[in-house]
């Protein structure tokens, strides 16, 4: 092997593969000739490798990709004696003034970025899905809960939107950590930088960084960058796992809210009526997925002494798979919203269940009759208790007991009691900021759309950088 050279004797079948980071390194292979690429001509504008040799090893990585690769402990090693085997020792200078630390952390951040741009992009596009269904649904009035009993009227854009606002956050907090995760360590070296001439500064840029991780200690031994896109996907999934436990209750006979798409639903291999929502329990699941490789990364990355730790190596893979899984789920759950069949006349006929409009009527003997709030709420909870269908006569009755006064009389008759109990006021009179009466959400779904529109720019713009950048260092010869 190339590594253990003439410093160590021979390792077994055993030991190599319990050090061997292959599997997870299949992620990072193409960033890695990336990177060498990049490092390459750094080293050819500073003196530190001829232009010759340059053309040489250059055109000794092309062609090389995981595919050909031999044995190696990891992709660094495995390209460095693939090339080697091509070019002749000359291909030994390619690691000149660089480590695997500097090397490996660089990789990782290269193909994160890429993950968390992918993932910016189906963020958008679910609360893009959200925000659609929302504007179709302005007048539909339905039940809203709280600790999921029957609690007031709401309209489906309102709840809609509540969840895209919750996704507007998620895109939020992943932009925000770009800016951090796109930053270059390499040149950093093992730890200590490096003796040679080199230009941190060019190698970020011919590899589309927007800065340097620049205290070479931190550059090789931090994994923050990795821990925070973690823990944004564990939050994006914690809000994925609400919509989808909404869809699955709604989804039942008791509900008879929404009927998924079947291409997001099962059936059962011996109940053939079955239609099952498997993909949001699915998403649901794998939420549960998604914090434990949080969970585990944040054990591994704990306590580590400065500066770089082998123990490193072990937190790559929980990366990958918790990024995995979450980009997976914001693109079922996508599909899911925009093709679901909300049942409309179902959901408004529940809308007044449950004496959901209580905190309106007592809202409206506020207004009305001019008693304290308290005093409204205690006459209503009589009510409620006793019957979900209130007279003039039973609030007359329960309000001269406890108030010692009749509502009847100080113009609380008939229509106000209607208007206090139809669902549809109810709603229409809660227009502020952010309420659910239609002006305001269909105000708010024009909103979020402009919204969305952003992003979808800053995408381009973000991924235009990179890619700019990538497609220029491939040219490069």
């Amino acid at each position: 092997m190339l590594l253990r050279g003439e410093r160590l004797g021979e390792i077994s079948e055993e030991v190599l593969e319990f050090i061997s980071s292959r599997e997870a390194d299949r992620w990072i292979c193409e960033a890695d000739l990336l990177v060498d690429r990049a490092h390459l001509v750094m080293l050819k504008e500073r003196g530190l490798v001829s232009p010759q040799e340059f053309k040489e090893i250059v055109a000794g990585l092309e062609g090389i990709d995981e595919d050909s690769l031999g044995e190696g402990e990891d992709v660094h090693e495995a390209i460095e004696a693939e090339l080697i085997s091509k070019v002749g020792a000359v291909g030994g200078r390619m690691h000149t003034g660089r480590s695997r630390n500097d090397e490996v952390a660089t990789c990782i951040r290269i193909v994160l970025r890429e993950e968390v741009l992918g993932l910016l992009t189906e963020v958008n596009d679910l609360a893009k899905a959200l925000v659609e269904r929302a504007a179709e649904n302005a007048d539909t009035i339905i039940p809203g809960f709280t600790h999921l009993q029957h609690a007031q009227p709401t309209t489906l854009a309102h709840h809609l939107l509540a969840h895209a606002d919750a996704i507007f956050r998620d895109f939020e907090r992943l932009r925000d950590s770009y800016q951090r995760i796109n930053r270059s360590p390499l040149g950093a070296a093992a730890f200590a930088s490096t003796g040679f001439d080199i230009d941190r500064k060019r190698t970020a840029e011919l590899l589309g960084f927007d800065g340097l991780v620049e205290n070479s200690m931190d550059a090789v031994s931090t994994r923050d960058f990795l821990l925070e896109a973690l823990s944004d996907s564990a939050i994006l999934m914690a809000n994925l796992s609400r919509l989808a436990e909404e869809l699955i209750l709604w989804s039942t006979s008791e509900f008879g809210y929404v009927e998924l798409d079947d291409l997001f639903t099962s059936t059962s291999s011996i109940m053939p009526q079955k239609k099952n929502p498997d993909t949001a329990e699915l998403v649901r699941g794998k939420t549960g997925s998604v914090f434990g490789s949080l969970v585990a990364a944040l054990a591994i990355c704990k306590a580590l002494p400065m500066s770089y730790n082998r123990d490193l190596q072990e937190a790559t893979p929980n990366l990958w798979r918790g990024i995995s899984l979450t980009r997976g789920a914001v693109r079922i759950m996508a599909g899911s919203v925009s093709s679901a069949k909300f049942k409309t006349d179902r959901l408004e006929a529940a809308s007044g269940a449950g004496f959901s409009t209580a905190t309106e009527l007592a809202d409206s003997l506020v207004r009305i009759t001019k008693i304290p709030f308290r005093t409204a709420h205690q006459i209503v909870g009589a009510l409620a208790a006793k019957s979900e269908t209130p007279t003039v006569r039973d609030l007359d009755e329960a309000a001269e007991r406890i108030a010692g006064m009749r509502p009847s009389e100080r113009g609380f008759g008939e229509d106000e009691l209607a208007a206090a109990l139809d669902p549809e006021e109810n709603v229409a009179m809660r227009s502020r900021t952010g309420g659910p009466a239609p002006a305001e959400t269909r105000r708010m779904a024009v909103d979020r759309k402009k919204r969305i529109e952003e992003n979808e720019r800053l995408i381009v713009e973000m991924r235009g950088r990179v890619d700019r950048a990538l497609s220029s260092l491939r040219e490069m010869r």
